[in-house]
C-alpha cells in the first residue's frame, strides 16, 4: 500500500521552498477522488481533510472518509506526499475516533479558552498523537467566519507572535494555524487583508510551521505572497467553500447538503462535478499556492 504521509515532511519542504500546501476539504467522500488525482496531475503534495462540524454537517463519519481516502489511494497509487487530516476539532472523543480510523494528522481547536487553557487541551491531543506519529495543528488567535461552518464566531482576534512564541514551546505542536486577516466562507461585504507584517514578526520567534485557513476567496497574490516570505510565511492553507460551490453549481443546488443526499444523484452528475473539483483543484495549485512540481 501507497504510504500515507503525516505533516512534518511537507511543511517543512513548502516553507523552505517558498510554497504553501494545500489541505482541501472534501465535505463528501466523492470529492476525495478528484482531489488526490489534482495532486497526482500536478505532481503537488496534498493534504485532504474534514473537520468536526462537516461531520455533523453532512452526516459523513471520520470512518468513513477514511476508509474511501485509503480506497482511492489504493486505486491511484499517488507518487505524491498525501495527508488525511482532521480539521478543526474540539472534542477529544472525535479526534480519537480519527485517529483509530487512520487519519494521519489532527487539528484540535480550543481558540476560545484563555491561553492556559488552550495549552493545556493542546498538550493533551499532542500526547495522544505523537505515540502514534500522528502531527497536530492547532489555533491560537480566532479566526472570524461567514457561513460558521468550521466555527462557531465571527469575531476575530489577531495573533500575538509573543504568545505563538509561548504556545508552541509549550504544547510542541507541529503546526499552528494564526489569525492574520482571514476568515472561514465566502468573502462578502468584509474583504480579506491579510498582515505580512505579523507573519514575519510570529516566523521570527518560532520555527514552528503556520497555516492560513479561510483560503477560499483570498486574492492568489496575497497566498503567494504570504508563502514565499523569506522569514518562512504561511506553509500550508486551507481551502474548504470554493470546491463544495464548485460541485453544487455541477448538481444544480444552493446550500449544502448531506452525504446520503449527494450519492442520490446519477454516476454522471457525479462524474461531472468531481471533474469540476479536480479541475478548480488543480488550478489552486498551480496559481494560488505555487506547489506544482514540489512534491
Amino acid at each position: 500500500m501507497t504510504k500515507v504521509d503525516n505533516l512534518t515532511n511537507i511543511l517543512r519542504h513548502a516553507a523552505e521552498n517558498g510554497y504553501a500546501a494545500g489541505s482541501f476539504s472534501a465535505r463528501y467522500t466523492k470529492l476525495i477522488l478528484p482531489i488526490i488525482q489534482a495532486a497526482v496531475n500536478t505532481n503537488s503534495p496534498v493534504i485532504v481533510q474534514l473537520s468536526e462540524k462537516e461531520i455533523i454537517r453532512h452526516k459523513v463519519s471520520a470512518e468513513a472518509f477514511a476508509k474511501e481516502f485509503y480506497r482511492v489511494v489504493e486505486e491511484l497509487q499517488p507518487k505524491v506526499p498525501v495527508v488525511l487530516h482532521l480539521d478543526h476539532t474540539k472534542t477529544l472523543e472525535t479526534i480519537q475516533a480519527a485517529m483509530d480510523a487512520g487519519f494521519t494528522s489532527v487539528m484540535i481547536d480550543a481558540s476560545e479558552k484563555n491561553f492556559d487553557d488552550n495549552v493545556a487541551v493542546t498538550k493533551q491531543v499532542v500526547e495522544m498523537a505523537h505515540r502514534r506519529n500522528i502531527t497536530v495543528e492547532a489555533e491560537l488567535g480566532k479566526i472570524g467566519t461567514t457561513d460558521f461552518v468550521e466555527t462557531d464566531h465571527d469575531e476575530e482576534m489577531y495573533t500575538i507572535p509573543e504568545e505563538a512564541k509561548m504556545f508552541c514551546a509549550q504544547t510542541d505542536v507541529d503546526c499552528l494555524a494564526v489569525s492574520v486577516g482571514t476568515a472561514h466562507g465566502v468573502y462578502t461585504v468584509r474583504q480579506p487583508n491579510i498582515d505580512f507584517k505579523r507573519l514575519e514578526e510570529i516566523n521570527k520567534l518560532t520555527p514552528t510551521p503556520l497555516v492560513l485557513h479561510g483560503g477560499s476567496g483570498v486574492p492568489s497574490e496575497m497566498v503567494v505572497k504570504a508563502a514565499a516570505l523569506p522569514t518562512g510565511g504561511v506553509s500550508k492553507v486551507n481551502i474548504a467553500t470554493d470546491l463544495e460551490l464548485e460541485m453544487l453549481a455541477v448538481v444544480g443546488r444552493s446550500g449544502h447538503m448531506t452525504e446520503e443526499e449527494l450519492n442520490t444523484y446519477s454516476d454522471d452528475i457525479i462524474e461531472k462535478a468531481r471533474e469540476a473539483v479536480r479541475l478548480l483543484v488543480e488550478d489552486k495549485i498551480r496559481h494560488y499556492l505555487g506547489s506544482s512540481n514540489k512534491a
